[in-house]
C-alpha cells in the first residue's frame, strides 16, 4: 500500500521550501517522501558521510611529510589522533540532541565547517600546536556528524531494508578511506607537497556541503521518532503521528540507553574495530619502517583493503535484508576476520613476506570485517528501537562517545606499545641519510672504535663531498655542520639499529591484541537485536503485517466513514 496522492503532493511542497533563505534551514518533511525522493536524501547523507571520511582520514596518507613539517616526534603526532578523538567523543554526545534538533541541518553545518578547516586551516597552521587545536575542532565537528548521519539513514529506512541502508551509509568511512588512498597513491609524486592534498580534499568537500544545502531534508519528529517495519507501515505511521506526544516520547531517553544490549554491543565492536584504527592513521608507517615502502605503495597497498571492506559491507546488506537476519553475518563477519588477521600477524614479522602476499590477507580480512559490522550496525540501530525509536540519535550518541573513547585509549596505549617506532620515526631517517653517504669501511672503523681520528676525518669529509641520493646535494657545507651531523650519529645510531631490530616484534605484538579484541566482540552478539533463524525472523514480520493490516482497515473504513459524512453535508 503507497502514500496516497495527496500525501506525496504534500511531501513534494514541503521538500520544495518556498524561498531560496528557507530551503537553508526548514528541512523537516511532514509525510514519507517517495522512493525517488528517499533514495536522493540517503545518497546525500552517505556522500556526505564520505567526504567526511576523506577529510578526516586525509592526514594519515601524508603522515610522515606532516611529521617532518612541523618538526614532531611520533608521538606527537599520535597525540594529534588522541586529542581528536577525546574531544570528538563528546561532540558525539552533544549530537544525541538530533532527537529534539533534527539531523539535517547539522550535517549540513557540518560539511561547511569541516571543509573549511581542511582548505584554510589544516595546511596553513604555523605550528604542531595549531595543527593540533584545528585537528581537534575537525574531529568534534565528526563526533557530530557520526550520530547525526546513521540517524538520517535510519529514520528513510525501514527494518526491512535497514541492513541495505546502513550499508551504505558503512561505505562513507570506508569509502572516505579509499578516496585518501587512491588519490594520494596516484598524485602523491604529481603534486608539489603535503598542503595540495588538502587542498582538493577541501574544495571537494565545500562542493558536497553546496549539494546537501539545497537538497537534504528529514522527517518530522512525530514521523520519526516511529518505529517503521516496511514502507507499507507509512498510512498507518503518518495517522498515528497525529496524537503522537513526542514529549512522553523524550522523557528520559538517556537513562533508556544505559542497557546492556547498547553499552556492551558499542564497547564489543569498538574493540573489534582496533585494527582498522590502527590501518587508518599508520598502515603507512608500519610498511614504510618494517618494510620500506614507500607512501605511495602503502597506500595502493591499503587500497586493496578498503575495496574488499566494501565490496563485504554491501553483500552482508543485501543479503541480510533478504533472509531478514543480522546476528549470524556478525559471528561469520568476525570469525573469518579473526582467523585472516591471525595468518597476518604470524606473518608480519616475516621481512620475505611478499606485496601480494599482504595484499591477498587484506582482502580477506577486510571483507569479513565488512560482514561483520554490517550486521552489527544495522543489529544496533534496531536494538535501540526495540527500547525506543524516539531515542535514535541518543542511542547511536552513546555509541559515537564510546567509540571515540575507545580509540582515544587505543591511540594511547598504542604509542606505549610501540617505542621502537617511536625511536626510528623520530631518529631513524637522519641516521639513514647520514649513513648512505659514510664509505661503508669508515662506519665499520667508527662502530669498532668511535675515537679513531682518522675515521672520524674521512667520515667528515665525505658529509661534505658524497651527494645525498634524495637531494643530490652534501648533508654539510662546512666543517661544523659536518662534525654536527657526524656527532648526531653517533649517539643515536646504535639506538635507531636497536630499534630497527625491536620494531617489527612490538607491530606483531599490536597485532594479536588486534586479535584478542575482536574475539571480545563474539559474546555480545547474542544480546543484541534480532533472530538467529530466517524462518523465525519471516513469522515476526508476518505477525506484524497482520496487526498492520487491522490498523490500515480500521484507518480506510474511518475515511470512508468521513468522506460519506461530507457528501451527506
Amino acid at each position: 500500500m503507497t502514500a496516497a496522492p495527496s500525501a506525496e503532493r504534500a511531501s513534494h511542497d514541503a521538500a520544495t521550501p518556498s524561498s531560496p533563505l528557507s530551503a537553508l534551514w526548514k528541512r523537516q518533511l511532514p509525510h514519507y517522501p517517495s522512493n525517488g525522493r528517499r533514495y536522493l536524501y540517503l545518497g546525500v547523507t552517505v556522500l556526505a558521510t564520505i567526504i567526511l571520511y576523506y577529510e578526516l582520514y586525509i592526514q594519515g596518507a601524508v603522515a610522515t611529510q606532516v611529521i617532518t613539517a612541523f618538526g614532531m616526534s611520533f608521538m606527537q603526532f599520535v597525540y594529534v589522533s588522541v586529542i581528536g578523538n577525546f574531544v570528538g567523543a563528546f561532540g558525539s554526545l552533544g549530537a544525541g540532541l538530533a532527537d529534539r534538533w533534527g539531523r539535517a541541518n547539522l550535517v549540513v553545518v557540518g560539511l561547511f565547517i569541516t571543509a573549511a578547516i581542511v582548505l584554510f586551516a589544516l595546511p596553513h597552521a604555523g605550528s604542531a600546536v595549531v595543527y593540533t587545536f584545528w585537528f581537534a575542532v575537525l574531529s568534534i565537528v565528526e563526533g557530530v556528524m557520526l550520530v547525526a548521519t546513521p540517524a538520517l539513514i535510519r529514520d528513510f529506512s525501514p527494518q526491512l531494508g535497514r541492513a541495505s541502508a546502513m550499508a551504505f551509509w558503512t561505505m562513507g568511512p570506508v569509502l572516505g578511506s579509499l578516496a585518501v588512498t587512491m588519490i594520494t597513491s596516484s598524485t602523491l609524486g604529481v603534486l608539489p607537497s603535503w598542503q595540495t592534498q588538502f587542498y582538493l580534499c577541501g574544495i571537494i568537500g565545500l562542493v558536497v556541503a553546496v549539494i546537501a544545502a539545497f537538497t537534504l531534508r528529514e522527517l518530522s519528529p512525530a514521523l520519526r521518532d516511529q518505529l517503521m517495519v516496511s514502507l507499507r507501515d507509512r498510512a498507518v505511521l503518518e495517522a498515528r503521528a497525529r496524537n503522537l506526544d513526542e514529549t512522553k516520547l523524550h522523557r528520559n531517553t538517556w537513562r533508556q540507553m544505559l542497557r546492556l544490549d547498547i553499552i556492551g554491543a558499542a564497547i564489543a565492536v569498538s574493540l573489534f574495530l582496533v585494527f582498522y584504527y590502527i590501518a587508518v592513521g599508520f598502515l603507512v608507517v608500519y610498511f614504510a619502517s618494517i618494510f620500506g615502502y614507500s607512501e605511495s605503495q602503502a597506500n595502493s597497498l591499503a587500497n586493496w583493503y578498503w575495496i574488499a571492506n566494501a565490496v563485504g559491507i554491501l553483500l552482508a546488506g543485501v543479503i541480510s535484508d533478504k533472509l531478514l537476519v543480522r546476528k549470524p553475518f556478525m559471528l561469520v563477519g568476525a570469525i573469518g576476520s579473526i582467523v585472516t588477521l591471525s595468518i597476518f600477524a604470524m606473518r608480519s614479522t616475516d621481512l620475505s613476506t611478499s606485496y601480494d602476499t599482504f595484499r591477498i590477507l587484506f582482502i580477506v580480512t577486510a571483507f569479513f570485517a565488512g560482514v561483520a559490522f554490517c550486521g552489527w550496525i544495522a543489529s544496533f540501530t534496531e536494538t535501540v528501537e526495540r527500547h525506543n525509536p524516539a531515542a535514535t540519535a541518543t542511542g547511536l550518541a552513546v555509541y559515537g562517545w564510546i567509540i571515540r573513547t575507545t580509540i582515544t585509549i587505543t591511540l594511547i596505549a598504542f604509542g606505549f606499545a610501540l617505542p621502537a617506532t617511536t625511536t626510528l620515526m623520530d631518529k631513524g631517517t637522519r641516521v639513514a641519510e647520514i649513513a648512505a653517504v659514510i664509505a661503508p669501511e669508515t662506519l665499520a672503523e667508527l662502530a669498532a672504535n668511535p675515537a679513531d681520528k682518522e675515521a672520524a676525518a674521512a667520515a667528515i669529509d665525505d658529509l661534505m663531498t658524497v651527494p645525498d641520493p634524495k637531494t643530490g646535494q652534501p648533508l654539510a657545507s662546512t666543517v661544523e655542520e659536518a662534525t654536527e651531523e657526524l656527532t648526531y650519529f653517533g649517539e643515536n645510531a646504535a639506538e635507531v639499529t636497536q630499534a630497527a631490530k625491536d620494531s617489527p616484534g612490538q607491530w606483531q605484538r599490536w597485532w594479536w591484541i588486534s586479535v584478542l579484541c575482536q574475539v571480545v566482540f563474539i559474546p555480545f552478539i547474542f544480546v543484541m537485536n534480532g533472530r538467529w533463524r530466517p524462518s523465525r525472523a519471516r513469522r515476526d514480520v508476518e505477525a506484524h503485517e497482520a496487526a498492520m493490516d487491522i490498523e490500515r482497515k480500521a484507518l480506510e473504513e474511518e475515511e470512508a466513514a468521513k468522506s460519506s459524512g461530507n457528501t451527506n453535508d
